[in-house]
């Protein structure tokens, strides 16, 4: 039996560009041109939806695929500024494709959309703009959309691209998230996860401190067996009682939080040399 909706969506036996006036070929300041790409019809339809209900930022859905060589046919005649996009569909998948738009000069953002998470980091590696999980909740697709908006960047204001800032890519209790280096503070092993701080949040970790010490490179310093801490953040050294530690204990302040950290008496010397450092920068 026909669905009466098929002539209202696009049939995925080959790739489809919907008309959308002016828009659709025409760049509009503020709007974000949408590709759809997932080998389920309702999952292409659900993403619809969502998007018709986000007022902000204002995005029109200008074609739709189901498999990579359909997208790459759409995008040859039907600009895209960001294509949500599946992972496991037929043909080559999601990640070569990703791989492949990212080699193209003026590429659109790529947001992934999948069942799975273990993938995420590929994915973040090939430059995601965000990785979201299915079923997909319309929160989550705004703030992928305000984050693709912001790589954007606004013309009048001539910001930068949110893909130049350093990041580092963690998981917090099954979340993958793209967190600022500038804004990490201090990295501590506690039990079976670690904390990782920053001016206005705490987030707990699902990665190993040694794996995190080796993504994080010179810019942060070990203060102890289960402590990084970066080194701009690093404002004092001094023999001081920690609450659980010992009365006499070498400790870092770590700012703006104006916290002591405990350091080790083997990590007291490198310490002490990435403060004269600092001095002197």
């Amino acid at each position: 039996m026909k669905n009466p909706d098929d002539d209202a969506r696009p049939h995925m036996g080959s790739p489809h560009a919907d008309a959308a006036g002016p828009t659709a070929q025409t760049p509009v300041a503020g709007l974000l041109r949408v590709l759809v790409v997932d080998d389920e019809p309702l999952a292409r339809l659900r993403l619809r939806s969502l998007l018709a209900e986000i007022a902000e930022p204002v995005s029109a859905v200008v074609g739709e695929a189901e498999d990579a060589a359909g997208a790459l046919r759409v995008l040859q005649t039907q600009p895209a500024d960001l294509v949500l996009l599946d992972i496991a569909m037929p043909g080559s998948g999601g990640l070569p494709l990703a791989a492949q738009l990212a080699s193209q000069p003026g590429a659109p953002a790529v947001v992934f959309v999948t069942a799975h998470a273990w993938h995420a980091l590929e994915a973040f590696d090939l430059d995601a703009v965000d990785y979201l999980t299915k079923p997909v909740r319309r929160e989550r697709l705004q703030a992928a959309l305000r984050r693709v908006a912001q790589r954007r960047g606004s013309a009048a204001a001539g910001a930068a691209l949110a893909a130049d800032e350093p990041v580092l890519v963690v998981s917090d209790r099954g979340r993958v998230l793209r967190v600022p280096l500038a804004e990490v503070l201090y990295l501590r092993a506690e039990l079976k996860y670690v904390t990782l701080r920053t001016p206005t949040r705490s987030l707990v970790l699902d990665d190993s401190l040694a794996d995190l010490e080796q993504r994080l490179g010179e810019g942060f310093i070990r203060i102890h067996r289960n402590a990084l801490v970066a080194r701009r953040a690093v404002r004092a050294l001094e023999r001081r009682p920690l609450p659980g530690g010992d009365a006499d204990a070498w400790a870092v302040r770590v700012a703006p939080l104006d916290e002591w950290l405990a350091v080790s008496r083997r990590q007291v010397t490198a310490v002490r040399q990435a403060l004269e450092e600092g001095d002197s920068a």
